[in-house]
């Protein structure tokens, strides 16, 4: 029974700083595109911070699991409406990472203002949830650069690669959430990613 409350208590504590992480990445890629002349998300009712119009069921539930990585829903984006389809799509595409990056390192400075105020207090709860926050902001900004359609990382590289070697690597999106699948259920995911993610939390919360 105390195992299950405490899972419970876990879960409660993931809530907040899971759906807000996610609705701030996919609004930041929803607007840089309209920054970009792609009203297409806007036009979806996606500029929104109500979560559930972001959420993705086996991203959410990839990211309760593991506490740091996971997806939601992409926003709609249109390259035809962009300038520069390839370049605006690589800014675009790395929006969302770096507002997670960004929201990681203000949660840790306010952790570090608050922290020991509260540690000895009944608001302790809300510092680990200070700590999860900052854990599955880097989380989603690490493991969203992974080159793997649909992750954002895949719209990077075909971006910075030459034309025709992006045109071959865009073959491989039909099989990207299949191979995204497996890397995660068999640990490679986990290997690779999961030292810098501790990496960058060390660095912010020491």
């Amino acid at each position: 029974m105390d195992q299950m409350n405490q899972i419970v208590s876990q879960i409660a504590l993931l809530v907040v700083p899971v759906l807000f992480s996610i609705t701030v990445h996919e609004v930041c890629h929803g607007y840089a595109a309209y920054l970009f002349g792609d009203p297409t998300a806007k036009m979806a009712g996606r500029l929104t911070f109500n979560p559930v119009k972001h959420i993705d069921p086996v991203g959410m539930l990839v990211l309760f699991v593991t506490r740091m990585i996971g997806w939601a829903k992409p926003v709609p984006v249109d390259p035809r409406y962009f300038k520069r389809p390839r370049q605006d799509m690589v800014w675009v595409s790395l929006a969302g990472p770096a507002s997670n990056l960004v929201l990681a390192a203000v949660t840790a400075l306010v952790l570090k203002i608050v922290g020991p105020a509260l540690a000895s207090t009944v608001l302790y709860p809300l510092v680990i949830m200070l700590q999860m926050m900052v854990m599955i902001n880097i989380g989603l900004a690490i493991f969203n650069l992974i080159p793997i359609h649909p992750l954002d990382g895949s719209h990077i590289m075909e971006g910075v690669l030459p034309a025709r070697l992006a045109h071959s690597y865009s073959k491989l999106q039909p099989y990207g959430f299949i191979i995204l699948l497996l890397l995660i259920f068999t640990r490679v995911v986990d290997f690779v990613i999961f030292p810098i993610i501790h990496g960058i939390a060390y660095v912010l919360l020491r």
